[in-house]
Parts: structure tokens; sequence; C-alpha cells
């Protein structure tokens, strides 16, 4: 798995490529704990570049928006999610917990809203 980690507009967007499922969810887990320690209070997840979502990847996604929700003013939002990864998050109830956004520059305004 491939992780780009970036700031646009005073907001750390992490684009993981690939899969998080149990082999990767780990890194993935890592990149987005090394974007906290930065200070991190407004965080994009672009999942463009993924292909899919394992029970490892929602728990890890679950892991950063807990985390989000104990920053004073924190926001986290995901983006791009391919039909199928989309899926998994509906079926798993996971898009009433998470914002989610058709694209990065939606999820950008949503998070600086």
């Amino acid at each position: 798995m491939n992780i780009h980690v970036e700031t646009q507009e005073n907001i750390d967007v992490v684009r993981p490529a690939g899969r998080i499922d149990s082999a990767t969810a780990g890194a993935f887990e890592r990149a987005v704990a090394e974007v906290f320690d930065r200070g991190s209070s407004r965080m994009v997840l672009d999942f463009s570049e993924i292909e899919y979502v394992s029970s490892a990847g929602l728990r890890s996604t679950l892991i950063a928006g807990k985390r989000m929700r104990s920053v004073p003013g924190g926001k986290l939002v995901l983006c791009s999610l391919a039909p199928h990864v989309r899926e998994v998050f509906e079926i798993s109830g996971f898009v009433s917990i998470f914002t989610i956004c058709p694209s990065r520059e939606t999820a950008l305004a949503a998070c600086s809203a």
C-alpha cells in the first residue's frame, strides 16, 4: 500500500492507494497517526485510489474518526469512495458516522466549514 500525505488549504489530506485490509491497515493507521502527531485538526481521507476495504480498514477509519473527535474543533471528512467501497461503508452504517463527500474539492470545503 502506498500512502500519500499532503497539506492543501491548511487541511491534511491522506490518500492511501490499493487495499486497506488486515495486511495493510496497520500502515494506514500509522500514517494517519503521524499526521495527528503533527497537530492536525482538519483532515481529509481521500479514498480515490482505494480498491477494497475490509473490516480491518473500517476499524482503522473508525479509529481516525474517534481520535479526531477528541481534538477541539477537529474535523475529519472522507471523499472519493468508489461505489463498491461506499457500499461497504453503507452496509456497516459508517455513512451515518462520517461526513463523506463525492470529491476532494467538496471534502476540503466541508472541512473548512
